[in-house]
């Protein structure tokens, strides 16, 4: 089996199962887990995270509005690592090569490879997609496993939730401001908390200062997409600088967090379970510990 992930989602899941030395080629956005250094980077971003936020959304808009890929796919290397099964995904238009530029490209292969796009819109999805990718592997059995462990988990934390029902935000995007979507909310719900902006199921979406105002969230989560939280410390400074700022409930209350976004919260793969456990960490007061991986959360203050 030869593999080639363009998301980094698919190449956590790959590593996950065991299956690290069968990749021969990534995404320029697949950077864990430590033992895919070396294979060789099929695609990067056009849109660089040295910019601000805004320039970053507005950049992505004139691409997806034209009609480009945000995504530069090099076909010529990706016909040298002549894999036999190609992960990407639809879901997203900013998180991969379009699936379109992916079939083009795989046009140039010697011999056909399977594409498949990997689309979980839910937790459960996220976990259905490891078994699938493991059922296409050829190691459904450990990925049956890998499966069984995670859900273990999954379990554990909605059994440790009881009643508790925060009011919680979690925002995927600063400027503009976007709520997390798709499996985000059901990891809050998980975790023992309300989304007050997210729908379960559905994209991430943009919403107004207004709309984050009057939700009167009691615990915030910043968590923009593709950052670490060095960058996600940075984006909620900004965020501070908002009208109405200290009125927010989360802030009189110091329950604003700054996440590791890129690593637990917007890839769909067996770190979000991770990302499950630092929201249940936060929701009960235990972000201080030493349990929880290291730059994973922090709380903000001024």
């Amino acid at each position: 089996m030869r593999i080639v992930s363009l998301v980094p989602s698919a190449t956590e899941i790959v590593c996950r199962l065991g299956l690290a030395d069968s990749l021969v080629g990534v995404s320029g956005d697949c950077d864990f887990p430590p033992e895919i250094a070396g294979v060789p980077v099929l695609s990067a971003p056009v849109a660089t995270p040295d910019l601000t936020s805004a320039a970053i959304d507005r950049r992505i808009r004139e691409d997806v509005h034209a009609g480009t890929s945000v995504y530069h796919l090099d076909a010529a290397a990706l016909a040298r690592a002549d894999p036999t099964l190609i992960l990407t995904q639809e879901l997203c238009s900013v998180c991969a090569p379009s699936f379109t530029t992916v079939r083009r490209a795989a046009r140039m292969l010697d011999a056909p490879a399977r594409i498949v796009s990997l689309e979980p819109t839910s937790l459960a999805d996220v976990l259905d997609n490891i078994q699938l990718v493991a059922d296409l592997s050829g190691v459904a059995e450990r990925g049956r496993a890998v499966v069984a462990a995670l859900r273990a988990r999954v379990d554990a934390v909605a059994a440790a939730a009881g009643p508790l029902r925060s009011r919680v935000a979690v925002l995927e995007w600063t400027d503009p401001i976007f709520a997390g979507g798709h499996w985000v909310p059901d990891m809050v719900a998980a975790a023992g908390g309300f989304d007050v902006l997210g729908v379960a199921g559905r994209p991430s979406t943009r919403v107004t200062w207004d709309a984050v105002r009057d939700a009167r969230p009691e615990v915030l989560i910043v968590a923009p997409c593709g950052f670490h939280l060095a960058r996600a410390r940075r984006e909620v400074a900004l965020l501070a600088r908002r009208p109405g700022w200290r009125d927010l409930p989360a802030v009189s209350r110091g329950q604003v967090y700054v996440v590791d976004a890129s690593s637990y919260f917007n890839r769909p793969g067996p770190r979000v379970i991770d990302g499950l456990e630092i929201l249940s960490s936060v929701l009960h007061g235990r972000v201080d510990g030493d349990a929880l991986p290291a730059g994973a959360v922090e709380r903000w203050s001024a």
